[in-house]
């Protein structure tokens, strides 16, 4: 009968979730970690000055785009640059991963297009004439 349990041994962390998969307390959570690295590492460091045609607003949490990205650069930069990464890790993030980030959040239509430091201005959601469009029908009765 004996042979070693391995009950003592906990199981591996599963990995992070992407942020718009969170809700409550866990995407409260997932999204000061990402600040504390936007604030700390990813500005400093690449945030470059803003302009008319490179615009940032200083309340980029409040853009779901920018959340998104953002915390995709940041587990890119996780996995790239973390212990257990390959020697190439960071030249591979700033090759596949930075720029087109950077780019898309800074470009002049992007997400951040109205805003002005300062000057937080919320976007309007695209409209759509409906929710679910090839759903049953408002007050249908559910299938089984």
């Amino acid at each position: 009968m004996g042979g070693g349990s391995d009950s003592a041994t906990p199981p591996p962390p599963a990995p992070p979730q992407f942020i718009l998969y969170l809700q409550g307390p866990e995407y409260a959570q997932t999204l000061r970690q990402l600040t504390l690295w936007t604030h700390h590492v990813l500005l400093p460091v690449y945030g470059r000055e803003v302009t008319s045609s490179a615009p940032w607003c200083s309340r980029w949490w409040e853009h779901p785009e920018a959340v998104a990205q953002l915390h995709g650069l940041w587990l890119a930069w996780a996995d790239l640059t973390g212990p257990g990464s390959g020697m190439t890790g960071p030249a591979n993030w700033h090759r596949d991963h930075l720029p087109s980030v950077m780019n898309s959040l800074r470009d002049p239509m992007g997400p951040f297009a109205g805003c002005k430091p300062g000057a937080h201005r919320a976007k309007e959601v695209p409209p759509v004439d409906a929710k679910d469009p090839f759903g049953p029908p408002p007050g249908a009765p559910p299938q089984a």
